[in-house]
């Protein structure tokens, strides 16, 4: 009988769209520094959409590659629209140290951002990833699972074409 060694785990992803803001360098006191952002992912009828707040840890080169290219945009109060996809959702009980809320406890939603599929700044396409053989091989392994932002649940103002998307570059220079 052999046994394996290998962990195996159930992932958890979220997939949407939503405003890109607050991008910062966290410095623990302990730990390694990281790169940190919000997320306001829209959620409901496109016609009145919600928002859902995520504070999010940026994990892997490409999405901070990316999202370090969004930080002047953000900084200079432009919209920011970018899909992704989160993992590892857990939530923080934290009090507020200021401002009329100073005091009461509320609850943050952080994850992992782990994938951005595109970019839109002031509803210009800027970035729009390509696709990987690798995420064409998890697909047909699992097809209940989908590793693509639903995209096609945007509103119809923030939908991605195809014709728009073949004309823009892997990356453009400037936001």
């Amino acid at each position: 009988m052999t046994t394996s060694s290998e962990k195996s785990y159930f992932d958890l992803h979220i997939t949407g769209l939503g405003y890109l803001n607050r991008i910062r360098e966290v410095k623990p006191k302990k730990g390694d520094a990281f790169l940190a952002c919000d997320i306001a992912a829209l959620n409901g009828p496109s016609d009145k959409p919600e928002y859902r707040r995520f504070d999010v840890r940026v994990s892997g080169s490409e999405a901070q590659h990316l999202i370090r290219r969004c930080v002047p945009a953000v900084e200079a109060e432009r919209k920011v629209l970018i899909g992704f996809r989160l993992g590892d959702l857990w939530t923080d009980i934290f009090t507020y140290s200021k401002g009329k809320r100073v005091g009461e406890q509320s609850v943050s939603l952080k994850a992992r951002l782990l994938f951005v599929s595109w970019i839109k700044v002031d509803g210009q396409l800027v970035y729009k990833a390509e696709p990987k053989a690798s995420e064409e091989t998890a697909r047909d392994e699992a097809p209940s699972v989908s590793s693509e932002p639903a995209v096609q649940d945007a509103p119809a103002s923030e939908t991605v074409s195809d014709d728009e998307a073949a004309e823009v570059p892997a990356l453009a220079e400037s936001f």
